[in-house]
């Protein structure tokens, strides 16, 4: 019996050693930036600015194309008074504030390696006393992340707000979301989800298309009409389709808690520019010292190419994605 407890324990030893050395982290630079870190796994690598942030710069396969946006005439620079676009994902509060939710995320965050990725940390923010924190777990093999977005309050008082993760997409693609289970009349009739619009959405405009079971928004280098929707699904999550590739992201909503913007867990945004994937939390009043977090499931994959935008041909494509 020992013998075998032995054997066990080696083996399990093993094993733990093998799930960590898979992950590799190494600190890099990347396109002006000297001081980034690379995490990867030997098929999907995800780059994390540390001289800004915290951003997710780059996610893709390794040696292959960067399915975020970047803005080139932004990278490798630091600093700046205004908040900067940049490109890449990253963690928001919501309600949108014109002012606090913009504030500049242009100073150096701390990195704190881990087994599996990494944990990067901005300083306080001097306007709103709030700390973001971005940690990345990545599978030894194949191509899922965990994603964990954490908002602390340091000021003296309570604030009341979500988290709120954008991920900003790179030209040329397409985002399908899915809506809750569909039913049928009179059979289903209950109210399954909202559909937000704001000031400047169109419903008229080509780069969208509705389907019984989803909603599909282009992005359209030469169209620099602003276009946004929202929605609520317990079960939320986004696929972008970008020459043959596939970035899913997904979270988890309570439809018992409340949302802002009259209830959306997803929103998406476009323009000549980019295409957004967001996802929101619950808004919860957060006690000082409190954090609230929201936690996103990333995949990446290839030779994903529907044919059509429809029902079947979309559920085809995108169902074993989900599973």
């Amino acid at each position: 019996m020992l013998i075998r407890g032995a054997i066990v324990g080696v083996l399990f030893i093993l094993a733990n050693m093998s799930v960590a050395a898979a992950v590799r982290v190494e600190k890099v630079e990347y396109k002006g930036w000297k001081n980034c870190y690379r995490v990867t796994n030997g098929e999907i690598e995800a780059i994390v600015t540390s001289d800004i942030g915290p951003r997710i710069i780059r996610f893709g396969f390794v040696g292959g194309q960067n399915l975020f946006k970047e803005y080139a005439d932004q990278l490798g620079k630091s600093g700046e008074k205004d908040f900067q676009l940049r490109g890449g994902s990253r963690v928001w509060k919501a309600p949108e504030d014109p002012v606090a939710t913009w504030a500049p995320d242009n100073v150096p965050v701390s990195i704190k390696m881990t087994e599996t990725g990494l944990i990067a940390t901005a300083p306080i923010e001097p306007l709103t006393k709030l700390q973001k924190e971005i940690e990345i777990s990545m599978a030894p093999s194949g191509t899922k992340v965990t994603v964990s977005h954490r908002i602390t309050n340091h000021d003296l008082f309570p604030l009341e707000f979500a988290p709120w993760v954008l991920t900003m997409m790179a030209q040329g693609g397409m985002v399908v979301s899915g809506f809750p289970p569909r039913g049928t009349h009179p059979a289903n009739l209950e109210v399954t989800n909202p559909l937000a619009m704001w000031a400047y959405t169109d419903l008229s405009d080509p780069r969208l298309k509705f389907t019984k079971k989803y909603l599909t928004l282009r992005q359209d280098p030469n169209n620099s009409n602003a276009q946004k929707l929202g929605t609520f699904n317990k079960d939320t999550w986004a696929a972008y389709l970008l020459n043959g590739e596939a970035f899913v992201k997904r979270a988890t909503a309570d439809p018992a808690k409340t949302y802002t913007d009259f209830g959306c867990s997803f929103e998406t945004f476009t323009n000549n520019e980019f295409l957004e994937i967001e996802t929101l939390g619950p808004i919860t009043k957060v006690q000082p010292g409190q954090t609230v977090e929201q936690v996103e499931h990333w995949g990446l994959y290839k030779n994903v190419k529907p044919n059509a935008i429809t029902d079947d041909e979309l559920t085809r494509v995108l169902q074993p994605l989900l599973k």
